[in-house]
This record gives structure tokens, sequence and C-alpha cells, in this order.
């Protein structure tokens, strides 16, 4: 088993439930910090931010980033494998929680951009359900050929996306070809636009903390 990845954490005394949340391209484990004092949830929890891997990025003139996967612009489906193994080392970290003894299925999938993409490619392919995912301003990773992936136990995890309408990074049209694609696999989807850019808004934060406390009653 490789190391785990690093990671930065907010824990809760008597913590029920585990939130991991995944940074975008080129930031770290520390972008999301701040919002969790915004969050008005119910339920104790853990929140844990990972930092992705150093590595080049073609579509960034192979600078090296913290990326959980390359993205070329000429060959879309190029950093599959790169998405594989974030996904085999951010499920590392979920058995982890179990050993700290927080169960999967109370824990939660999180993630912005890049990061959501790893959050929902793990939340709809494991073998046992989470409580619940998040993918803000993401997309599915090769959506037509996502149904193949999935799996039996993620059917009724709930999902919540949101997008900007001016998102210049990521179109809310890749986004909204996603959510159709989950809305076909008969998803629980729950989907927002605000009018932003490649980013969270307050009304989102607030939207966060409503699908949190419907995921740990």
């Amino acid at each position: 088993m490789k190391e785990p990845l690093e990671t930065i954490e907010i824990d809760t005394p008597g913590a029920t439930g585990s939130v991991i949340w995944l940074h975008g391209l080129g930031a770290d484990g520390h972008d999301f910090e701040p919002i969790v004092p915004m969050l008005d949830v119910a339920t104790p929890l853990r929140f844990v931010f990972p930092n992705a891997p150093v590595r080049p990025v073609t579509i960034n003139g192979g600078a090296e980033m913290r990326a959980w996967y390359d993205i070329d612009p000429g060959a879309p489906l190029s950093g599959t494998d790169d998405i594989d193994a974030s996904v085999d080392a951010i499920d590392q970290l979920v058995r982890q929680e179990a050993e700290r003894g927080i169960p999967r299925e109370r824990v939660l999938l999180a993630g912005f951009s890049q990061g959501g993409v790893i959050a929902l490619r793990l939340a709809l392919t494991s073998m046992e359900r989470f409580a619940g995912a998040m993918g803000l301003s993401t997309y599915l990773h090769d959506h037509e050929n996502i149904q193949e992936r999935v799996s039996f136990a993620s059917i009724d995890v709930p999902i919540f996306m949101a997008h900007g309408q001016m998102d210049p990074m990521i179109p809310i049209t890749r986004a909204i070809t996603s959510r159709e694609k989950l809305i076909e696999l008969n998803y629980d989807l729950e989907w927002h636009v605000y009018g932003m850019g490649h980013q969270v808004c307050p009304e989102e934060i607030s939207d966060i903390a409503r699908f949190l406390n419907r995921c740990f009653p």
C-alpha cells in the first residue's frame, strides 16, 4: 500500500461522521478549511482535507503543481489512470476513517473542480455506500461510459452538484451533461446553479450545510 496522502483535519469532539473534501487543481488541503466554521451543521463531524500529489500538468505547460490527475486538452481521457490512482488514495483515507470508528456509510465525499471528479467517481463506484457526495464546479469523467462502472450500492447515495453560470474553467454545459447522465441513471441528485465563476459563494455554502444535515441526520 502506498503512503497515505497528507491531510489537514478539523475534528469535532464526539464526531459521528466524516467529510473528506478534495481541493481543485493547483490548490491544497487548506483551500476549503475556512468554510467549515460557516457551516451550520447539527451533527458533530470530522473534516479531512487531503493534499493531492505534485505532478506535471499538460494544460499548464507541464508545470508541476498539486493535481489529482493530468489534464491534456488534446486527449480528454488521458487522465484516467491518474484518476484511478487518486480514487484508490482517497479510498485508503476512507478505510482509515473506519479504523477511527467512522464507517463508510457515515463518510461523505466532497470535491471542488478536479477534486469533485475524484469524489464523484469513488462515490459512484464503491461497493459499499457512502453517506453522500458533493461535486462542486465539476463534472463526471468519461460520462458516456460511467454506467459500466457504477455500483449497485451507490444507487441511492444523495448527490449534490453545484456550478457557476459564468464558470470560465469548466463550462456549465459540461456539468449539465453530467447532471443529465446521473438523472438518466436514477441517482438522487440535488442540483444548484449560482451567478458566479469558478468559485464558491455564500448561498452555496448555506445549501451545502443543508445537504450535510440531510446526509447526517
